[in-house]
């Protein structure tokens, strides 16, 4: 794994968790093969897939054609929706009745 900015960081945060003694085992073991402590071992697992979860939620990147189709499209008036304007007319389910 790539070195990340955590390494050359004093850590000074914890973080706590519950588990099974079966999850626990299988952390130890596999923590033990690629000879890490389990710390280092559940550590690095998290920030990697933290890592691959957190970019496409972030970010994304679009073409210049992509792009300026995006933009047109977040300029453009917005479409009259007769029956989405009907929908929201009426009260929904979780509505209070009104008191007269």
């Amino acid at each position: 794994m790539a070195s990340s900015k955590s390494e050359n960081t004093t850590r000074s945060e914890k973080l706590d968790l519950r588990l099974t003694p079966e999850a626990k085992r299988a952390l130890q073991s596999a923590a033990a093969a690629s000879q890490r402590s389990v710390s280092e071992f559940v550590l690095e697992s998290a920030l990697q897939r933290a890592a691959e979860t957190l970019p496409d939620r972030q970010r994304f990147g679009l073409s210049g054609d992509a792009w300026a189709a995006f933009q047109e499209a977040l300029d453009a008036p917005a479409r009259v929706k007769p029956g989405l304007a009907k929908l929201l007319s009426k009260k929904g389910p979780f509505d209070r009745a009104s008191k007269k």
